[in-house]
């Protein structure tokens, strides 16, 4: 098909809806190579110098989220309870519930509708450092520095028997996705004492675990296809088999601690059954049949890829498949604390020591700019669920609200009186975004 050089994205878009044959115009975005189409095809691409007249250029089409998260601009909560720092937040699948962690030994639930306090899950007997929601919502699992995992029902606020086994803090958890395992009964545990758990939580026993790191496991993703990943102060990645734990790989190149882990596939499995249209489980063989086809959806346009960010300054993109990167991501002057990927796995931010959040290219790790404007260090950073914005969190206590076409602050939230250590966008339609820190306040931000 041939197309004049002067094409623009709402022409490309026409014409793509109309050969797909779509009853309902979707919009969508275009690249050429990694280079977004934005005015049009000659001015983006050619003039720029990217590509000659001469040339065929192939043209890359990707749907967009259908619906638009409005934007974010004020706090209508502050909600306390929490006697010390926050350390760990996290929304709930359909985003109608918050788990916060802190200092003070507790985990609690918040209910979104109201903005108020549901239940305080009490149990742990030292810090609360990582909480993380079942792909079902039925279940809230944390972690502490009594290096003990509990699993809470979420609705009654019961549960919370201590599973043990680890000999150090636990660093981070995470589910089985629902599209593999809709029963959700297995979960992984990552600690400092150098190894990674695989419980039944069912029976609170460890399935297997894996110890091939040589020193504490800073973070851990459950792939969407049958993988573990870890990352750890040696300053590898791994690789495992989530059937038996067995070693597949390790990925090397890092040249300091390994801090975080994302992958590119992270929205569609942390949601599960849920999206911006399906707010309840439901049936849960139907529910199910949606995860299945919303991943396989998103695998058939490009596989799986984990990125990786280090004390060394770098992040590493990833194809798992192979021990080589994808792609060495350079440009921070600091460490890397914060990482995450577009709901759509197109883009990927990053949160720095230095204060500045960059933006990438997800398949190619391409750098694409820098979003500057916070005085501290940045810890913490999360993509709204259309992918249209970013939200970061940093010691100058301010939470900034970036637009990611453009790259400018669309809004500053000041508001907590130190340090925010995490920052949430709630999934589903994007309503909120929760923050926490050193103050122990959880604000919950809206449009």
């Amino acid at each position: 098909m041939n197309l004049p050089a002067e094409a623009t994205p709402e022409m490309l878009e026409m014409l793509v809806n109309e050969v797909l044959k779509n009853e309902e115009p979707l919009p969508y975005s275009f690249y050429v190579d990694d280079i977004e189409i934005r005015s049009d095809v000659l001015h983006d691409v050619v003039e720029e110098g990217k590509r000659s007249t001469e040339q065929t250029i192939r043209i890359v089409y990707q749907p967009q989220a259908i619906f638009k998260v409005r934007q974010i601009t004020r706090c209508t909560s502050t909600m306390q309870g929490h006697d010390h720092p926050i350390v760990c937040l996290h929304f709930s699948p359909s985003g109608s519930l918050l788990a916060t962690g802190s200092g003070d030994t507790t985990v609690r639930i918040w209910d979104m509708g109201t903005e108020t306090p549901s239940h305080t899950l009490r149990g742990h007997t030292h810090h609360v450092e990582c909480v993380q929601w079942s792909p079902d919502a039925r279940l809230v699992a944390s972690g502490s520095m009594d290096n003990t995992v509990r699993v809470w029902d979420a609705s009654s606020g019961k549960g919370g028997e201590p599973m043990k086994g680890h000999k150090g803090c636990i660093t981070a958890l995470a589910w089985e996705p629902f599209h593999s395992d809709p029963s959700c009964t297995r979960l992984a545990s990552a600690s400092k004492d150098g190894t990674v758990r695989v419980w039944d939580v069912v029976h609170r026993r460890t399935l297997f675990a894996m110890g091939g790191h040589t020193a504490p496991v800073m973070a851990v993703r459950w792939g969407g296809d049958g993988l573990i990943y870890t990352g750890s102060r040696d300053k590898t990645v791994k690789v495992w088999s989530a059937k038996d734990g067995r070693l597949v790989r390790t990925l090397q190149g890092h040249a300091h601690w390994v801090n975080a882990l994302a992958l590119s596939t992270e929205h569609v499995l942390r949601t599960g059954g849920f999206d911006e249209k399906r707010q309840k489980l439901g049936d849960r063989s139907e529910a199910h049949a949606h995860a299945v086809t919303r991943y396989s959806t998103l695998i058939a346009r490009q596989s799986e890829r984990l990125l990786s960010c280090s004390d060394d300054f770098t992040l590493f993109l990833w194809d798992p498949s192979s021990p080589k990167p994808i792609a060495r991501l350079t440009g921070h002057q600091q460490p890397v604390t914060g990482i995450s990927f577009s709901p759509d796995g197109t883009l990927i931010a990053s949160a720095s020591f230095d204060g500045s959040v960059k933006l990438w290219h997800g398949a190619t790790g391409k750098f694409l700019r820098s979003m500057r404007g916070h005085v501290g260090a940045v810890f913490c950073v999360t993509f709204s669920p259309d992918g249209r914005m970013v939200a970061s969190g940093s010691r100058d206590s301010t939470v900034k609200v970036w637009d990611v076409a453009t790259g400018k602050m669309k809004a500053e939230l000041p508001g907590h009186a130190d340090e925010v250590y995490g920052v949430d966008w709630a999934p589903g339609k994007g309503e909120r975004v929760a923050s926490g820190g050193k103050d122990g306040a959880v604000k919950i931000w809206r449009n």
